[in-house]
């Protein structure tokens, strides 16, 4: 009785700890644009002008999640499965401008797809501030 016992608890534990694993690893998937967005050209690209418009617009949509530095750390991301990307990562950083307007677009759950709620030309602006966080 008690091998059956401890067979049985052994299952349970192997089973805890897999829909775990698991769960954790699908929330952290990572996020790849399409090959496509990678084309897609920064209009503004090393326009300084568009990056200090850019911070503005990044201090009152992203900060909350990603945090004033970036860093991913925001307030508003600590309850979230998946956390908010480090955008001074040099994986994020290392992307194409056109993939992160892309994602900027599109969004993934949690984060919203902003393709209406925010103008193109304000996206790259956008892109431009994050630019300049992997400094």
């Amino acid at each position: 009785m008690k091998t059956k016992k401890s067979l049985v608890s052994k299952t349970i534990t192997i089973a805890i700890i897999f829909l775990f694993v698991g769960f954790n690893s699908l929330a952290q998937e990572k996020w790849v644009a399409p090959s496509s967005a990678d084309k897609i050209i920064n209009p503004l690209k090393n326009d300084t002008k568009a990056a200090a418009s850019g911070k503005k617009l990044f201090k009152v949509m992203c900060v909350v999640c990603h945090g004033v530095k970036g860093k991913g750390d925001g307030i508003g991301g600590a309850g979230l499965t998946t956390k908010p990307t480090n955008l001074t990562s040099v994986e994020f950083q290392s992307q194409t401008d056109g993939a992160i307007f892309w994602k900027i677009a599109e969004g993934r759950a949690p984060m919203a797809s902003y393709e209406s709620l925010i103008p193109e030309k304000k996206r790259w602006e956008l892109i431009n501030y994050i630019r300049t966080l992997k400094k």
